[in-house]
């Protein structure tokens, strides 16, 4: 029981929420007859190609009525289109994806910044020949008379042609070269040239389940025709989700490669054709040697447990595991793992329980729940790498994961109701997040509300080649000042190809990057080079931002230090990674090198480790929220806000601090001063959290918790009493201030996020300066974390207070229930002032909070 434990505010007072103004940009857009002139071939282009595929068709395939995906792709945004494709018999929509970094044009531009990239919207709807007519019937009636009065429901279709920028059909080059499965194939073929080769065709969501069968028997009938069969199917409506899993002899695959205008390529039901088994761990052999350490006998854990870890079969009898995990592995893939093979499971269940064992801490007093989604893979290395197989979905293998743990299957109860937060330290690193969710994101935001319980995902590691652009005279001359500068404005030139990778784009779940730091001691020599002199993002951990230009990752963790060796030619020089065993790195369980060997450690470095680590600190915090209740208010139910909660006390510790003053030094020009934060933010996050900053107070800060539900329209007032001792003191003091929520989604339209909720900060003169990430960016995810400081005399009086406002709204759809959410927030000056914060603030909320136990 901490000295100074955490407070919670009164219960809050409702009111309505604040109306937002609306922005609105000046973007100039041509008139009717210019849009005339540019849109008119594109429509006939339409008819033209659709008439050749209906007749390529028939040619083929009696009785089949042919569809087609439309791409229109407009400047800005028409709201509600969806309602008017509807209205249209023929016309289905398919979903919208948002197009940011336009190119403008004579045609579309900002008229006060006409070099200002623009920002639009593709939809996506499928359209029969009537329907296509129809629309083309409205777009030449609108020609000829723009004043003309459209029927009822349709009068979006004007505005749609008002901010029209292109129209054209969905084609082989989007199902097959955006997802990179080429790429795949062509190294599948140079790997084994005869071998049948798995993949995902992402079907279009059709809007009913007559539709979908249609759909899936017309791609399984071509996939049959070409010589494969399809493995599996999954539809889950909650995400708009219908993938087959198929597969394909090496005949097929290279006619495809070497030609991509095949029937099934050309198949209009297939959205994508994706690769299957890139979710990999271990696939860069390590080198160096494990370790022995002997481990302190600690009590074993009680109770249920609330953190469960998807990943790679741990080895459970390790010494530093032993009794630790229950492990649930319905499919038996523990058998297909040699012990020596065990290496993920075991890393990310060791950092869980144990933290880094460079410092040894306390076990978790929980045991971890631990479901194998990853297996040893059938390559040639030794050990083999470890990831999810080829013969599964994967988005259908964690939905089948968590839904055996709240529901339970094949008449089986629940395998664990209990798990607040899932752990995945995993990442498909041949889909970096673009501009649209991929499915395991979808999945994991709903599955989120659904079943009420936080996934903390790993921001994705890139260790590609880092290209410093500096000769080897250049390099051999560097400070390491000079070389930290270098990199970071290399890994940032190259930042496009470092993106996020799936499924940490997820905006209800905690994505995770990695901190470039650890307290090991690292051999002296023969290791390479470090990069950073200081403590800065890892090279290798993944750049943001998330959907619609979120904050991802959310937050840093301390990922250990990967070191790099140069490439010295005769041209630029490199930096490779260099992959070890031993330090330095975050130290952790591990197989040892010999057969029995259970009290093995080695070292290892990335987001999947600091990811583990996050997880970790939610256990942690999950045990002190349970005892913060349990002392404050025992009569009230909070087990629909303990997530909530524990969302925004992982993030309430974090700040940009030194590590984003000294990305600001080497990044900083005299053109980027206003796009700076976003700049570090897409790096950083938040920032770094210090967890133990929510788990007590001291006597110069207080920590607050509140929490509540909210439906659109509503807002919820806690009023902060200011401690009267700071009245009138020029004295530095913090106001951090975090919202957390999980939003429902609406996986088929481009704002994606139903609830919105925002918290205003009024009343705040003793910290009004704000810090850190920008106000606008941290309103666009599920956390809203800000900083703010002071240092001026604030004369106020006993009894005042900082009043904290959380509005909700509907974003992308109706709210159907209301929306949770938790609220921390501190108050602190610096340690040294002798200002009593904690007492002051605690002698003030007491006797509300006694108020709310007796009337809830």
């Amino acid at each position: 029981m901490p000295e100074r434990p955490l407070l919670l505010f009164p219960t809050p007072q409702p009111a309505d929420r604040t109306k937002q103004k609306p922005q609105f940009g000046r973007v100039h857009k041509p008139n009717v007859t210019r849009q005339g002139q540019r849109l008119s071939p594109m429509f006939n282009q339409l008819q033209e190609a659709f008439e050749a595929r209906r007749v390529e068709i028939q040619q083929n395939t009696a009785g089949i009525d042919p569809e087609q995906v439309l791409v229109i792709e407009i400047i800005g945004s028409v709201d509600n289109f969806a309602n008017a494709v509807k209205r249209i018999e023929g016309l289905e929509w398919m979903g919208e994806l948002e197009s940011d970094e336009i190119a403008p044009d004579q045609d579309f531009y900002d008229e006060n910044n006409p070099e200002k990239e623009l920002n639009g919207r593709l939809y996506l709807v499928m359209t029969n020949q009537r329907a296509l007519d129809e629309m083309l019937s409205l777009w030449r009636r609108y020609q000829a008379d723009p004043n003309m009065q459209f029927e009822r429901g349709l009068t979006k279709f004007r505005d749609v042609f008002i901010h029209l920028k292109s129209i054209r059909r969905w084609d082989v080059q989007d199902r097959l070269l955006e997802t990179g499965v080429i790429d795949i194939w062509h190294e599948d073929l140079e790997y084994d040239g005869d071998r049948v080769i798995p993949f995902e065709a992402e079907l279009w969501f059709r809007g009913s389940d007559e539709l979908r069968a249609v759909s899936a028997n017309q791609v399984t009938n071509l996939v049959q025709q070409t010589g494969g069969r399809i493995l599996n199917q999954s539809v889950i409506e909650g995400i708009a989700y219908h993938g087959l899993l198929a597969e394909l002899p090496a005949n097929a695959i290279r006619a495809i490669v070497e030609n991509p205008t095949t029937e099934l390529v050309k198949c209009e039901n297939i959205m994508f054709f994706r690769p299957v088994g890139q979710m990999v761990v271990g696939d860069k052999s390590p080198e160096g040697d494990v370790e022995i350490t002997q481990i302190e006998e600690m009590p074993l854990p009680t109770g249920d447990p609330v953190v469960a870890l998807f990943d790679g079969v741990p080895l459970a009898n390790h010494s530093f595991l032993a009794g630790r995990l229950i492990i649930d592995d319905p499919d038996s893939w523990e058998a297909d793992y040699a012990a020596s093979e065990r290496v993920h499971g075991t890393s990310m269940a060791s950092l869980i329980v144990h933290g880094d064992l460079n410092q040894p801490q306390p076990p978790l007093s929980r045991p971890i729940y631990v479901r194998p989604i990853m297996k040893p893979l059938n390559w040639l290395d030794t050990p083999r790498p470890e990831g999810i197989p080829e013969n599964c979905l994967a988005v259908d293998l964690i939905h089948r994961a968590v839904k055996r743990l709240f529901e339970g299957e094949q008449r089986e109860g629940p395998a664990a109701p209990q798990i607040k937060v899932i752990n995945l330290s995993i990442g498909d690193r041949t889909r970096q997040f673009t501009q649209s969710m991929s499915p395991i994101a979808r999945l994991l935001d709903w599955l989120s509300v659904k079943y009420g319980v936080l996934f903390v995902v790993s921001a994705g590691n890139h260790s590609t080649t880092i290209s410093l652009g500096v000769s080897r005279e250049e390099f051999e001359a560097f400070e390491a000042d000079e070389l930290e500068a270098a990199t970071i404005k290399a890994l940032y030139r190259d930042a496009r190809h470092r993106k996020l990778l799936s499924p940490a784009e997820t905006i209800n779940g905690i994505s995770v990057g990695a901190l470039h730091h650890d307290t090991s001691t690292p051999f002296t020599s023969g290791r390479g080079t470090d990069p950073f002199s200081l403590p800065l993002p890892s090279p290798v951990s993944a750049f943001g931002s998330g959907y619609r230009r979120s904050i991802k990752p959310d937050l840093l963790f301390a990922g250990g230090r990967q070191y790099y060796k140069p490439s010295i030619g005769t041209g630029h020089v490199r930096l490779d990674t260099a992959i070890y065993i031993s330090p330095p790195g975050n130290k952790v369980a591990s197989p040892g090198s010999l057969a029995g060997e259970l009290s093995a450690t080695a070292y290892s470095c990335g987001t999947s480790n600091a990811t583990a680590l996050v997880s970790r600190a939610a256990g942690i915090c999950y045990d002190s929220l349970q005892q913060i209740f349990s002392d404050q208010a025992a009569e009230v139910d909070a087990s629909n806000y303990e997530v909530s909660l524990l969302k925004a006390m992982l993030v309430h510790g974090s700040s940009w601090g030194d590590i984003g003053s000294r990305i600001s030094e080497v990044l900083r020009t005299p053109e980027n001063g206003r796009q700076l934060s976003g700049l570090i933010s897409r790096w950083i996050g938040y920032g770094l959290p210090a967890v133990d900053r929510v788990l007590d107070c001291t006597e110069q800060r207080a920590t607050v918790l509140g929490f509540g539900q909210l439906s659109n329209g509503e807002a919820h007032v806690f009023n902060l009493p200011l401690p009267p001792s700071l009245g009138s003191r020029p004295e530095w003091r913090r106001l951090t201030i975090t919202l957390a929520w999980l939003s429902p989604i609406s996986a088929s339209t481009q704002k994606y996020r139903t609830a919105s909720l925002w918290f205003e900060n009024k009343k705040n003169g003793l910290a009004p300066t704000r810090s850190d990430a920008d106000w606008r960016a941290v309103r666009r995810g599920t956390v809203q974390h800000e900083v703010f400081e002071g240092r001026r005399a604030e004369p106020f009086v006993d009894g005042e207070f900082i009043e904290i406002k959380v509005n909700c709204r509907e974003d992308a759809g109706k709210i159907q229930n209301p929306v949770a959410y938790g609220l921390v927030v501190s108050l602190e000056v610096a340690e040294d002032i002798d200002i009593p914060i904690y007492n002051e603030v605690r002698t003030r909320i007491a006797p509300s909070i006694q108020i709310r136990q007796s009337t809830s």
